[in-house]
C-alpha cells in the first residue's frame, strides 16, 4: 500500500514515526463522457478566463474567493505555516469507550504503519496499551489543508484510524421521525422478532456487490458484440393494506429461503383480539298517533300491576317478620298448650307488648313536660 501522509503520532511525551495509508478501496465501475455522434472522448480543459487559454498544472495555485468575488492568493507556504501542532503530528487528546464515539461522525479509513526500526517499540506499547484498556484513542491531525479529528483502534496487530466529523458537522435528527401519535401493537413486535430470529446471523465476507456483477456482464457482452443479458420481469407488488398479514408472510418466505420449509406455526401465529360486541341500539319511541297512545297505556297499567304486586309482597314480608318476635314470645310462656290456644296467645302476646310500649312513651312524656315546669 501505498502512504499517502507521513508524520508521527504524539503519545504524550513519546513521539511514534508513522505513514498513514489508505484502509479501504473502491471496486466500482466508473464510465467516461462521450459524444453520442461520434463516440469522441468529452474531457475537461482547465481554461484561464482572463486570458482565455489552457493552462497546466504547474501554473494553477490556491485561492480564497471573498465575499465580494475577489479572490486572495494562498500559497503552500503560507499553509506550511500555520500555528497549529497538527501539521505532522497525530496528537492524541483523550482515551474513550468506543461507545462514546457517534457512528454517524466516523468517515475514512486509514491504516498507520511503524514508519523505521525505531518507530516499532513505542507502536507495539500503544497497540498493547489500548487492546488492555479496551478503548480507542481520540487525536486531532492536519490533512489535505484542514484540521481533522480522527479515533485509532486496534484492527488485528495493526493500529487503524477512522477520519471522525466535528460535533457540528453531525445534523440533528429533526423532523426525521413519524408522528408521534402512531402506535405498534405487542402481536406486531413479536413477529417482528420471529423475522429477526429467522433472518439470523449472515457472515459479511458472504455479501458481494451483484450490481456491479450485472454491470460487468453487460460490458463484456457489449465488448463481444453479443447483446447484453435480460434482466427477469420482477412481480408488481402489491398493495400492503395489513401489516400483520404482511409479516406473517416475510416469516414464512424468510423460513423457505434458509431451508427452514415452513417451520412451526406455533412461532409465527399471532391471533387477533375478539372484539367486544357493541348493544344493538334502540328503535325510537313514536311519538303521536293511536298506536303510541294506547302502548303507552298498557305500558302504564303494567307498572300499575307491577306495583300493587310489589307492595302487597312487601306487605306480606312485614307482616311475617312482624310476627315472628310475637310467636317465639307465646311459644316460650305457652308451651304445653295446644295449637289453636297458641294463636289466640300469639295476639294477646302482642297487643300487651304494644300497650307496655305506649305506657312507656306516655311516662316519658310526663316526665318530660315536669322536667319543663320545673
Amino acid at each position: 500500500m501505498r502512504s499517502i501522509w507521513n508524520g508521527a503520532i504524539s503519545f504524550g511525551l513519546v513521539s511514534i514515526p508513522i505513514k498513514l495509508m489508505n484502509a479501504t478501496e473502491s471496486h466500482a465501475v466508473s464510465f467516461r463522457q462521450i459524444h453520442t455522434e461520434d463516440g469522441g472522448r468529452i474531457r475537461y480543459r482547465k481554461v484561464c478566463e482572463l486570458e482565455d487559454r489552457e493552462v497546466s498544472q504547474s501554473e494553477i495555485g490556491k485561492a480564497y474567493e471573498d465575499a465580494d468575488g475577489s479572490m486572495i492568493p494562498i500559497t503552500d507556504e503560507d499553509l506550511s505555516h500555520l500555528p497549529i501542532p497538527t501539521a505532522r503530528t497525530i496528537e492524541i487528546v483523550a482515551f474513550v469507550p468506543q461507545e462514546r464515539i457517534d457512528p454517524l461522525q466516523m468517515g475514512s479509513a486509514y491504516y498507520l504503519a511503524a514508519s523505521g526500526a525505531p518507530a516499532a517499540k513505542p507502536y507495539t506499547l500503544l497497540r498493547e496499551a489500548l487492546k488492555r484498556s479496551n478503548r480507542v484513542a481520540v487525536a486531532k491531525f492536519a490533512l489535505r489543508g484542514r484540521e481533522r479529528l480522527g479515533m485509532l483502534r486496534v484492527v488485528g496487530d495493526a493500529i487503524a484510524m477512522h477520519g471522525l466529523l466535528w460535533p457540528d458537522e453531525v445534523r440533528a435528527p429533526e423532523d426525521v421521525a413519524p408522528d408521534s401519535g402512531v402506535t405498534v401493537r405487542d402481536q406486531e413486535l413479536d413477529l417482528a422478532d420471529a423475522l429477526m430470529d429467522t433472518l439470523g446471523e449472515i457472515d459479511l465476507d458472504d455479501l458481494h456487490d451483484e450490481y456491479r456483477e450485472a454491470l460487468e456482464e453487460v460490458v463484456a457482452a457489449k465488448a463481444a458484440g453479443e447483446a447484453p443479458p435480460q434482466a427477469p420481469e420482477e412481480a408488481a407488488p402489491g398493495k400492503v393494506l395489513d401489516l400483520m398479514a404482511a409479516l406473517e408472510s416475510s416469516v414464512r418466505a424468510a423460513r423457505e429461503s434458509r431451508g427452514g420449509g415452513a417451520g412451526p406455526a406455533e412461532e409465527a401465529e399471532v391471533r387477533t383480539l375478539r372484539q367486544r360486541k357493541q348493544p344493538a341500539r334502540r328503535a325510537p319511541k313514536e311519538t303521536g298517533g293511536k298506536k303510541s297512545t294506547s302502548t303507552a297505556a298498557k305500558k302504564t297499567a303494567a307498572k300499575k300491576t307491577e306495583t300493587r304486586k310489589s307492595t302487597s309482597s312487601a306487605a306480606r314480608k312485614s307482616t311475617a317478620k312482624s310476627a315472628q318476635p310475637a310467636k317465639k314470645t307465646a311459644d316460650r310462656g305457652t308451651a304445653k298448650k295446644a295449637a289453636g290456644k297458641s294463636t289466640a296467645g300469639k295476639s294477646t302476646a302482642g297487643k300487651s307488648t304494644a300497650g307496655k310500649s305506649t305506657a312507656g312513651k306516655a311516662t316519658a312524656r310526663k316526665t318530660a313536660s315536669r322536667g319543663r315546669s320545673a
